[in-house]
C-alpha cells in the first residue's frame, strides 16, 4: 500500500539531508517508495507541482539534487522516503556550455538550468537522437547518474559550428569532440540529403 506523499514531508527530508559539499548519496538511499507526487518536468526544464509552476528557483535546485531515475522512471530520493514525479524528455536543459581548446584537444563544459555543469567526456557522453517524424536532431549529454540534459537549440547550432568530420567504422560522421571523445551527431552521408 502507498501512502499520499506530501510536498512539505519531501521538502523537509531533502533539506535534512542536503550535505554541505557537492550532492546527497541518492545512490546510496533505499528508502520504501511512498507513492506518486503530482510533479512534472516539462520539456522545456520547467519544474511543475500541482499543475502550477514552482516559481522558486532554490526550491527547484534543492529537488533536482535528490532527483534519481531507475530504469525508465524518476524519483525524488531523500534517506526516508522516495516519490515518483513525471518527466516529459531530459529532467534538465543545458542551456549554456564553454569551450576550452580547440578540435580534437578541446573540453565542452555544459550548465544546467538547475546549475550543474559537466564536460563532455566519455564519462558524460553526448548523444543525438532524430525525431523520426520531424527529422529534426534532439541533443542530450548526461550530467551525472543517469540523468540527462536536452541541449537547448542556441547550445546546439553552437556546437555545430564547432563540428568535424570523423570516421568511425568505415562511416563517416559529422560530430564534435570533447574530453579526447569523438560525439557523432549525424553520418556524413546524411548531411547530403539536408
Amino acid at each position: 500500500m502507498t501512502v499520499n506523499p506530501s510536498l512539505e514531508g519531501v521538502v523537509a527530508s531533502a533539506k535534512a539531508a542536503k550535505g554541505a559539499k557537492g550532492l546527497p548519496p541518492v545512490h546510496k538511499w533505499n528508502p520504501p517508495f511512498c507513492g506518486d507526487l503530482d510533479m512534472r518536468i516539462a520539456p522545456d526544464g520547467t519544474w511543475y507541482y500541482l499543475g502550477t509552476p514552482i516559481g522558486r528557483p532554490e526550491l527547484v535546485r534543492l529537488f533536482s539534487t535528490i532527483l534519481r531515475k531507475d530504469g525508465d522512471d524518476y524519483f525524488l530520493v531523500t534517506p526516508v522516503e522516495k516519490v515518483g514525479i513525471t518527466v516529459d524528455d531530459a529532467p534538465f536543459v543545458a542551456v549554456d556550455f564553454t569551450r576550452e581548446g580547440e578540435g580534437r584537444d578541446q573540453v565542452l563544459t555544459f550548465g544546467t538550468n538547475v546549475g550543474d555543469h559537466a564536460a563532455a567526456s566519455a564519462e558524460n557522453p553526448i548523444r543525438v537522437e532524430i525525431d523520426a517524424d520531424t527529422g529534426e536532431p534532439r541533443p542530450y549529454v548526461l550530467i551525472r547518474a543517469n540523468l540527462e540534459a536536452l541541449i537547448d537549440r542556441k547550445s546546439f547550432y553552437r556546437l555545430v559550428e564547432l563540428g568535424a568530420q570523423h570516421e568511425i567504422d568505415g562511416v563517416d560522421w559529422f560530430g564534435v569532440w570533447s574530453g579526447g571523445v569523438f560525439f557523432p551527431i549525424l553520418r556524413s552521408s546524411d548531411m547530403d540529403d539536408t
